[in-house]
């Protein structure tokens, strides 16, 4: 069964100009598709332009050559079927996390009482239950991200980009977000873009690797993963298949990020 284009980045260059006048190129002739429900995983190194690439998919940074399509129509502006998941915890010091899952809902024009009555769902959702009235500096980082979880998918985005979500996560807990994250997945099936330094995983989440080139990035290479689903991150690293696709990925980047 074919499905539609979600994401399409044609032929796409971004630049960069610094108060003294320096112009960086961040990308360089960079395309990208991304077909509906896919879940696309982008790996390169520091300077490569990642970043970059979620931010003109967002419409804040729009190229400076080349088209960016959503849905087969060009970013023009903030599209509110795409949710942001971000390194740095996006949440409101001041609020509980009921109140910070609620803002969503809210701010799209839900009724306040309506809003609290769906993130009160999405906590529990997120495994965050007995939690709602706590406030950000009560919970571990995990708790935090999990929030972070709740509130982006409440809007039920069509798209999701996440920017290194985990990174700052002991490696026991990001495993047992990898796995929250891919169960909220596999239910709404968003179209996930999904920014990491971390190979293995970008092999234990995604159904294709991408891996960008040393800035100018442009693409490499891209692995497609056919690690089977419903996938458990915490098994799927130790079978063969995985440890065969961190080798060749490695391989690849290694070149990338050699000084």
């Amino acid at each position: 069964m074919m499905r539609r284009v979600a994401i399409e980045l044609k032929n796409v260059s971004r630049q960069f100009i610094s108060p003294a006048g320096k112009v960086t190129l961040a990308l360089r002739d960079f395309s990208l598709t991304v077909n509906e429900g896919d879940f696309c995983v982008i790996v390169g190194p520091t300077g490569c332009g990642k970043s970059t690439t979620l931010g003109m998919i967002t419409g804040l940074n729009p190229p400076s050559t080349g088209t960016v399509e959503v849905f087969g129509k060009p970013v023009t502006g903030i599209d509110p079927d795409i949710g942001f998941v971000f390194q740095a915890d996006a949440v409101f010091p001041w609020k509980n996390v009921l109140d910070n899952v609620a803002v969503g809902p809210i701010y799209r024009g839900k009724p306040a009482a309506q809003a609290r009555e769906m993130a009160a769902h999405w906590v529990r959702r997120v495994g965050l239950a007995g939690f709602e009235h706590h406030f950000p500096h009560q919970l571990s980082g995990g708790m935090r991200k999990r929030v972070a979880l709740a509130q982006t998918f409440i809007n039920e985005p069509k798209i999701l980009l996440m920017d290194e979500p985990f990174s700052a996560l002991d490696v026991q807990t990001r495993a047992l977000m990898q796995d929250e994250l891919l169960g909220l997945w596999s239910e709404k099936k968003a179209s996930v873009v999904f920014v990491t330094h971390d190979i293995e995983e970008a092999i234990a989440l995604g159904d294709r690797v991408v891996v960008l080139s040393k800035g100018p990035g442009s693409v490499k290479c891209s692995y497609d993963i056919g690690l089977p689903r419903p996938r458990d991150v915490s098994t799927a690293r130790y079978t063969g298949e995985f440890i065969d696709l961190s080798r060749k990925i490695w391989s690849d980047l290694k070149d990338e990020v050699q000084i």
